[in-house]
Parts: C-alpha cells; structure tokens; sequence
C-alpha cells in the first residue's frame, strides 16, 4: 500500500509530464473508453463484485450515465469521471469560479458563508455575513425548487462567467456587485485566533478544504503548518477546529493534521487502516502516527455540518481512539470510504484525457470503526449563524464550542437553535466539486 498511498498523496506530479495538449482529440465518449472505463473499475473498484457481469455500452450515451449505471447505488454516491488537469489542480487549490459558498439561515435567508482571498469575489472584497437578496436581478425565492432545494444557476467554473449580486451589509446598506468567474489559488484556512475564555487560551481554526500545497515532498499544506505552529507559538489549551463548510481533500493532508493533534504519548500508534478490493488486498496497508509539534491537547472540539464530509471524518475518526472528541453543529455527511486516480493504469483513458476516480478503498480507524455512511452524530446539535463573521462569539456554534469549554456541557437554550437546513450547499455538487465546493 505503500505505493498507493503515494499515489493518493501526489497524483499531481505523476500526471505532470503527461501533457493531453499533445495527445490525438479525444473522443470522450466512444466505445473504447467506456469499455476502458468498465475494465478499470472491474480491476480496482471497492465494489467490483458488484459490477454487472455483462454491460451493454450501447446503452449508454455518455460516460457519466455508464459509470452512474455500474456503480453500487445502495451505497456509492462518491464516484465520478473528470479530467486530469482538473483532478490535479483542486488537490493544490488551483480553481476556476466566484470563489465563495452561500449558507442559509433557520428563516432561509441567505449569507456568504466563505470567500477565498484570491478570488474574484475575495478580490471585489465580499465578506462572510454578507447577505444575498438577488441573484441577476431576481429574489433568492424565485430559485427554490419544488423539492425545497435551489439552484441559482451560477454556471459552470468557466473563466469569463459573469453574475450579478445584491447584498445586504451588516450596517445595513445594500450593494449591488457583478462578479466574473476565473482562475485563482484558494486557501483552506478561512480564520484562526486564539480566544480568552475563562482563564485559558482557546485556538480556533476554520479550515474549508484538505488541500496541499503545490511542489512540497513529502505531500503536505504549508498553510496547516503555519497555523499549527501559531497555536504552538500561542500555548493554546484548548483547540476548536471548524469544519462546518469542510468537503474532504488529500488523505496525505489529513494524516499531517492528524499528527499535529495526536498526543506525544500517542505516537507510533496506529492512525488507520485501508482496505481495497479482494483482488487488490495485498496492497491493504495501515498507516500509524509520527507527532509533529508541541501542541498536547486532551480533546479536540470540532464544529460540524452535514457538509462535513471524507477526510473531514477521516481525522474524526482517527483522533477519537486516542483523545476526547466533541462534535458541535450537525451530524456529518457520511463517507468512510475513499479513492484515487485511476488513468494511470489505462493507456486509452490517458489518451482521451478522462480521469476515473471511484471508490477504491475503505478506512476503518484504531478501534475498527467504518462504515460510518449515515455520518458521524453531532454531541450537540445547534443552529448554523452565517450571518456572523469568523471567530464572533455571536455565531451559535461557535458560542456552543465555547460554553462546552467552560461547562462541559451546551444549554438546551442552545440546543434548541437547531434547525436542519432544507438546502446546503455540498447538494449543489456532484463528483470533485463535491469534494471541494465553493462558486
């Protein structure tokens, strides 16, 4: 596993001197790839035995509706086809959009949850809080669907992608921006602080994606270090991670978190362990703490959404073993199981520039904990405030982070904030933009 695992970690560079500029047009979607398409994931698939033992390619006119009509749908709403500039570029933050998230209140009013500093709209200076009350002219109401979702009809990444918003500012004065979609480097760290809290040093760190910066060997995030090495610095007691807006990323980032967190005490246990198909079981591996740092801390309170999800419940799941965890906000998304790239090992998804990326492994933590599909129940359920800037002890989960801190308990007062948003939005995505959702 060894071997996988560096591919998992730095997929980017294996794919570097594979140029699809000079291979022939690709023909996305001929009989050749899809029977590359199936072929590959009969050899690598989680669930490969549960592939149909004939599948008529004819049937299927795309290769997304081929994959969606292989895959095991009881449980897989992971696997996706993309392409391999695009797989290569969001594991180090290279992207293409606005560049925020939206996020809804109880009253279903709606709120920019996160902007990246590089981006467009972090470029035009938006500001978490910031209310939308239109979207290219038309109230927020006029885009909710019968089923009490939304689609706003943004567009796609592409660069030169224009849409124009209205915001209600927090002093109460309203703008109207048009935003143009292009390429930036976003950041995974939204804020950290350290607060004073009864009489301790309390760290909090918003983290929104597990991305790793490009051309570090091994595989690792500049950003998790500075920030770390922060609360070091700070002589935090305590340390609140919020992952509310967190869809996962690189396994390699999160095993360096990992051991950021775990106790000294704790390291060279085991972290996890990774399963992979029948066929491929001589590649299971298990990959076990190496501390970095000074930071010792005997729980982590994490603050959570149902947009928590994969590496985000992967470092859950690897710290609860070995120290207190307390999850606050909302239960997680539920994906225990995870994947890496898959063109590598087939010459004619190379050549067409198709990058397969389904469920090839399944991580259980120390204690064997797994199949965590229906995600990780939240300790405290409490309501989401993103009308509230980052580190505003105003914002509920926050606040609830804080009184756990100095109570060792959430008030029902608290509790009863909670509400379960009909519309979040890790619903607006499928496949990699899933993994790393911002407009």
């Amino acid at each position: 596993m060894k071997k996988l695992k560096w591919i998992i970690g730095m997929v980017w560079i294996a794919f570097a001197a594979c140029d699809p500029k000079e291979d022939p047009t690709p023909n996305q979607n001929g009989s050749d790839i899809k029977k590359a398409i199936v072929d590959t994931m009969r050899e690598w698939y989680f669930w490969n035995d549960k592939i149909p033992a004939t599948v008529d390619l004819t049937k299927f006119a795309t290769n997304e509706e081929l994959l969606n009509g292989i895959i095991f749908k009881p449980l897989d709403r992971f696997s996706y086809l993309t392409t391999q500039e695009a797989f290569n570029n969001s594991f180090v933050g290279r992207n293409a959009g606005h560049g925020f998230g939206f996020a809804f209140t109880s009253d279903e009013r709606l709120f920019v949850s996160f902007v990246f500093d590089e981006a467009p709209a972090g470029k035009d200076g938006w500001k978490r809080g910031w209310e939308i009350t239109q979207i290219n002219g038309k109230p927020i109401s006029e885009y909710k669907l019968a089923s009490g979702g939304y689609d706003f009809k943004l567009g796609g990444p592409d660069p030169g992608i224009s849409n124009t918003f209205t915001f209600k500012l927090p002093d109460g004065t309203t703008t109207t921006r048009t935003n143009v979609k292009a390429e930036y480097q976003s950041n995974s760290v939204l804020d950290r602080r350290v607060l004073e809290v009864g009489g301790k040093k309390v760290g909090y760190w918003a983290y929104q994606s597990f991305r790793a910066t490009a051309g570090l060997t091994p595989t690792r995030s500049a950003e998790v270090q500075s920030s770390m090495e922060f609360f070091q610095n700070q002589g935090i007691q305590e340390l609140i991670i919020d992952l509310r807006y967190n869809g996962g990323g690189s396994v390699a980032v999160c095993e360096q978190i990992s051991n950021y967190l775990i106790q000294s005490a704790n390291s060279g246990k085991l972290m996890y362990t990774n399963k992979l198909n029948s066929q491929k079981s001589s590649n299971n591996n298990s990959v076990n703490f190496s501390k970095i740092g000074s930071l010792n801390l005997n729980r982590i309170i994490f603050i959570t959404s149902r947009g928590s999800a994969s590496a985000s419940e992967l470092v859950i799941n690897n710290l609860t073993p070995y120290t207190q965890v307390v999850l606050i906000g909302d239960n997680t998304f539920g994906k225990p199981v995870g994947s890496f790239p898959l063109s590598r090992y087939n010459r004619t998804l190379v050549d067409n520039n198709v990058e397969l990326v389904p469920i090839t492994f399944a991580t259980a933590n120390a204690q064997g904990k797994a199949e965590y599909f229906d995600g990780f129940p939240a300790n405290y359920q409490v309501g989401d405030s993103p009308q509230f800037p980052w580190g505003d002890q105003r914002d509920l989960r926050l606040a609830a982070a804080l009184q756990y801190i100095q109570t060792g308990n959430v008030s029902g007062r608290m509790v009863d904030t909670y509400y379960k948003p009909k519309w979040e939005m890790i619903d607006a995505f499928k496949g990699l933009q899933q993994e790393f959702p911002a407009f």
